[in-house]
């Protein structure tokens, strides 16, 4: 089968050749029809200081079960994060990180809405919303943020604003049903909201807490680090939420697996309806990843082994 791969902190990308893999105990085997391209991985093969597999969120059929899997069966139809190498033709995926794909739904919509979905969902429960607050979205045309804004009004958002990198993604921003949009670097992002949902970290956290109202919240889940003032939360009573995926699948697989029932029942009613920037054969994932490093992406990347 053929697998992507790289050798040096930085380098390139490229196919190989190896066996397919056997599953392992509690582990199912999945022929991958797509892949989700995410930003921590880019990152990784940039920052890293050794090679890492490259894996993240993956679709397809199970083609056999390890030891202990019962759950699932070969012929099911999955998705679910897989931690090795998961740009490859077929993939090894624990039963604990898989869930069923429904039928009316490809792979590609399932590695667009669930575990980008997840994250979104997650976020803004961290945030506590009440119906009728507004709310920021940061990265709003991000794999995440595009989710993350359709969540926000489907849990009752008065006004939602989403901040992007260029204005030329506020259309697709506004398309989404955000009401107003904001470029970071703007002097002013618009009248305060309630909440904050942060993808971006950074410099951006500055703006984003001046964003807030008083007695605002601003979640934060992005990887990219920054400094908060702690004047600038104490003048207006503000808040500011730290959230970790990995802590609610570990900690809390029944609100985990909520999450993800919520998030299909939401697209089967058409609430949300993940956006797909672009597909991209196997032996082109530098491809994919020069459009997340570079920021262009309006909604998911994915590879189609």
């Amino acid at each position: 089968m053929r697998r992507v791969r790289y050798e040096s902190t930085g380098g390139p990308l490229f196919l190989e050749e190896v066996p397919v893999p056997e599953p392992g105990p509690g582990e199912l085997l999945v022929r991958c029809a797509a892949v989700g391209v995410t930003l921590p991985v880019v990152r990784k093969v940039t920052e890293a200081a050794e090679p890492i597999p490259l894996g993240g969120e993956i679709a397809g059929e199970v083609v056999a079960v390890g030891a202990g899997v019962t759950r699932f069966r070969a012929g099911d139809r999955v998705t679910g994060l897989c931690f090795g190498h998961g740009y490859a033709d077929f993939a090894p995926l624990h039963e604990a990180m898989a869930s069923p794909v429904p039928d009316g739904a490809s792979a590609v919509d399932a590695v667009a809405l669930v575990r980008s979905g997840l994250v979104a969902l997650g976020a803004l429960h961290a945030a506590r919303p009440e119906p009728g607050e507004a709310a920021l979205v940061t990265a709003a045309a991000s794999g995440v943020g595009h989710l993350a804004v359709q969540l926000a009004r489907a849990r009752g958002a008065s006004r939602v604003v989403g901040a992007v990198s260029d204005a030329a993604k506020a259309d697709f921003v506004r398309g989404l049903g955000a009401d107003e949009t904001a470029v970071y670097g703007d002097d002013s992002w618009g009248d305060p909201v309630d909440y904050a949902l942060d993808a971006v970290g950074g410099e951006l956290l500055t703006p984003a807490i001046a964003a807030l109202a008083p007695g605002g919240r601003l979640v934060a889940y992005s990887s990219g680090g920054g400094t908060i003032e702690a004047y600038d939360l104490l003048v207006g009573g503000k808040s500011v939420i730290g959230f970790q995926m990995a802590r609610i699948a570990r900690g809390k697989p029944e609100l985990y697996e909520q999450w993800r029932q919520e998030l299909w029942r939401l697209f089967a009613q058409g609430a949300v309806k993940p956006a797909v920037h672009g597909e991209f054969a196997l032996e082109d994932a530098a491809g994919a990843h020069e459009v997340i490093e570079s920021r262009r992406n309006l909604g998911k990347v994915v590879l189609r082994p």
